[in-house]
């Protein structure tokens, strides 16, 4: 398959620095070379340009949301480049930075496929609004803006209006969600698998459960959306939002190699990766290694 490996390193969305390094360090552990040795053409797209904005500046364009109007033109030209991709038959794979370039991915798979689900692995739930974020921070927001929920530069970021029915949402690895997050996943009846759930039933079951939803509504178009804190933090140091009790590797990677060995899924963000915060490169060494398992099933 032909890969478009998109970098977006930015941490406006976090609010943390290092996170922004994560492209760069996994170009520098040769993910172009892991994934082509996998039987795919790979084109590397460099970085998506990130303004460089004032610390003093955050809430310059909105009162409670930090750095909101650089955050969605990085994601207004993420999601062109995502949705070139798809229109040409090939795989975008935007690499993080931190998980507020889900606004612009997700947007641009979206325009493509007006059927479009989406898989969040994540210890959070991202789907916070300017009125429940407790921090401000956008990287916890962009799965309910992609819903159509929340300020409209969000919503309506690269095309107007909600890019995906909270139906056709799957949130998988959660275990640290806020108040107002829980209160949407009942309100919206959100299909939420947390680690708990994982430990209990079995990856293999909720995966088979999953993907048994999926063929119930014909949806044959999926973004996956994989954030490395879903793992147990003792196991991914180099992340901003560590939590305890996560997956582990092996269960990770039953997740990635069942849903690309479904032919569904057509595009895919890895995000969160934060160098600063990593101790002897484990974290990267392990999202190498996810990357290499991923692209190894996907066909």
């Amino acid at each position: 398959m032909k890969i478009n490996v998109i970098g977006v390193p930015i941490f406006w969305g976090s609010d943390r620095a290092g996170v922004d390094y994560g492209p760069d360090k996994l170009r520098e552990v040769e993910v172009v070379n892991v994934i082509k040795k996998n039987n795919h053409t790979v084109y590397d797209l460099g970085n998506i340009h990130v303004p460089g904005v004032s610390i003093e500046d955050k809430y310059a364009s909105h009162e409670s949301m930090k750095y909101l109007d650089p955050i969605v033109e990085v994601n207004t030209n993420l999601a062109h480049q995502v949705y070139n991709a798809v229109v040409a038959g090939n795989f975008p794979f935007v690499v993080g930075g931190d998980h507020s370039l889900g606004l612009g991915s997700i947007a641009g798979t979206s325009k493509h496929y007006d059927d479009l689900a989406v898989i969040w692995v994540d210890a959070h739930g991202d789907i916070n609004t300017h009125e429940t974020s407790p921090t401000g921070n956008v990287h916890g927001m962009p799965l309910a803006a992609s819903m159509g929920l929340g300020h409209s530069k969000l919503t309506d970021l690269y095309y107007e209006g909600r890019k995906i029915s909270p139906e056709n949402v799957y949130i998988i690895g959660a275990r640290d969600l806020d108040e107002g997050e829980l209160q949407l996943i009942d309100e919206l009846k959100l299909n939420v698998w947390t680690t708990k759930d994982v430990q209990e039933l079995g990856i293999e079951k909720i995966m088979e459960d999953l993907h048994n939803m999926l063929k119930e509504k014909s949806t044959d178009h999926v973004h996956l959306s994989f954030d490395i804190d879903c793992l147990d933090s003792e196991l991914v140091p180099g992340t901003g939002t560590p939590v305890h009790d996560g997956m582990t590797v092996a269960e990770a990677k039953y997740l990635l190699k069942y849903l690309m060995e479904t032919k569904i899924v057509k595009s895919m963000d890895f995000v969160e990766l934060n160098t600063m915060l990593d101790k002897d490169e484990t974290t990267a060494k392990i999202a190498i290694d996810l990357i290499d398992w991923t692209f190894r099933y996907l066909e």
